[in-house]
């Protein structure tokens, strides 16, 4: 977390509060004053979200696992084709949305404009079901075909709409739909990253090889961990209800997980090399893995 930005946020809005306190005072209207304060309360409570919870956008985790120089596996994206059985629960809708989010995000990093596209339409499916028509609409699929070239300008488009999306949700107090989208796609890329670890060949190089070969991967899973506390944090302010309880219980094991490799205090004491291989990342690949399953059953 950015203390020092979230200080100067909340110093902000109490300057707001008190401006707003005292203008009401002078001109004796109550009710105005309680519009501002209300107003100045719920911007705080936005800002202090994006400080945070510094989750990733949709495109950011496929593009690091790009950069790794990691091969597309596209087995590893969800079944466009199984939108329509989400349609009947939002919160079904809305964990899918974000899980097919990171799936565009991941084919767009790897080239694949033509599948992306398809994908796009399947969200566009998914944000009409949830009454956010607006977010994936007409003139979004154009830019995106106008753009096919231009992984960056995709990549963009991508996360500005579910961004747009999640505004859309929280404007008419839809913060648990507006959460479970960020959900579907943190863990989806979480799923994504550990299971092209857990894939990759054991009989091509030998083990000291693989692991080095492996070593990028492994350090985007391992600097989810902070993410991993984010997300938890943001859905135990949600009613607790499932999905919600479900997904609260696996992040808990998760966060142990990542408490058991003691990443920090292994690099402190320059053992990173303790923690860089697919073996150690055993247990978490299998809780991401639960936790996938889970969203799209």
């Amino acid at each position: 977390m950015n203390l020092t930005k979230l200080g100067y946020i909340s110093t902000l809005v109490l300057f707001v509060f008190c401006l707003a306190s005292c203008g009401s005072e002078k001109k004796n209207e109550q009710a105005e004053s309680s519009e501002d304060f209300e107003k100045a309360e719920s911007d705080l409570k936005e800002q202090i979200q994006e400080v945070v919870y510094e989750i990733p956008s949709p495109s950011e985790i496929p593009f690091l696992l790009e950069a790794t120089g990691a091969e597309y596996n596209g087995s590893l994206i969800h079944d466009n084709n199984r939108a329509s059985e989400y349609t009947a629960l939002n919160d079904k809708a809305a964990l899918n949305l974000g899980v097919y989010a990171t799936d565009i995000g991941y084919l767009v990093s790897y080239d694949k404009v033509q599948e992306s596209l398809t994908y796009m339409g399947t969200a566009k499916k998914l944000a009409d079901n949830l009454g956010i028509s607006g977010s994936f609409d007409t003139s979004l699929i154009k830019r995106f075909e106008n753009n096919l070239s231009r992984k960056d300008s995709l990549a963009f488009l991508l996360n500005t709409t579910i961004q747009k999306t999640e505004m859309y949700l929280r404007d008419d107090n839809r913060n648990r739909l507006a959460s479970l989208v960020v959900a579907g796609s943190f863990i989806e890329g979480l799923y994504i990253s550990t299971q092209l670890i857990k894939t990759y060949p054991k009989d091509i190089l030998p083990e000291d090889s693989r692991n080095l070969v492996l070593t990028p991967l492994i350090r985007v899973v391992l600097e989810q961990e902070k993410a991993v506390q984010d997300l938890n944090n943001l859905l135990s302010s949600l009613d607790s209800s499932d999905p919600v309880s479900n997904l609260l219980t696996e992040l808990s094991l998760l966060i142990k997980s990542y408490g058991v490799l003691n990443i920090e205090e292994q690099i402190k004491n320059n053992r990173a090399d303790l923690i860089l291989t697919d073996e150690t990342l055993a247990e978490i690949t299998d809780r991401v893995a639960a936790m996938r399953a889970s969203l799209i059953k």
